[in-house]
């Protein structure tokens, strides 16, 4: 089962046309994956104490359906990718209305940065126990470790 929560669409989130605006659907998605993290041990505060966080390198989002203010929301992840030192990882991000369409997704390639040596690092063997315990996508992939360059 992919990991899953709930939000609805906020007022903010809309833009002059009543639709649900691009940074909201990066919002609902980011939201989600730090609720994943959190529920697996890794709450903001952990992420602090170790000095070192996720930081996105791209995002590619389809829309699929309409989503309008106070329309509620569920949103799925699932791990599309990952290298085998956790390095790099992509998270695969489904939006979905009350009525079941999915209204987009979004696939996010990130990596974990130390954040005082400001450069990319393998995480914990914790984090990536979390990370390796999300479902895969259909289409997962083996990323190539930035790790291997530097």
């Amino acid at each position: 089962m992919p990991f899953t929560s709930t939000t609805h669409v906020r007022w903010p989130d809309v833009d002059q046309n009543g639709h649900m605006r691009t940074t909201a659907y990066l919002d609902a998605a980011e939201d989600n994956r730090m609720r994943y993290f959190a529920s697996g041990g890794f709450p903001v505060t952990e992420f602090a104490a170790r000095r070192l966080g996720p930081v996105s390198h791209g995002h590619d989002i389809r829309y699929r359906a309409e989503m309008r203010l106070l329309d509620p929301i569920v949103v799925e992840l699932r791990l599309a990718g990952l290298a085998s030192d956790g390095a790099r990882f992509r998270l695969h991000n489904k939006i979905i209305r009350a009525d079941g369409r999915t209204a987009a997704t979004i696939t996010t390639t990130a990596g974990w940065l130390d954040l005082d040596a400001r450069r990319l690092v393998a995480p914990p063997a914790e984090l990536l126990a979390l990370l390796t315990a999300l479902e895969r996508t259909k289409d997962f992939t083996e990323l190539p470790s930035p790790l291997a360059h530097a």
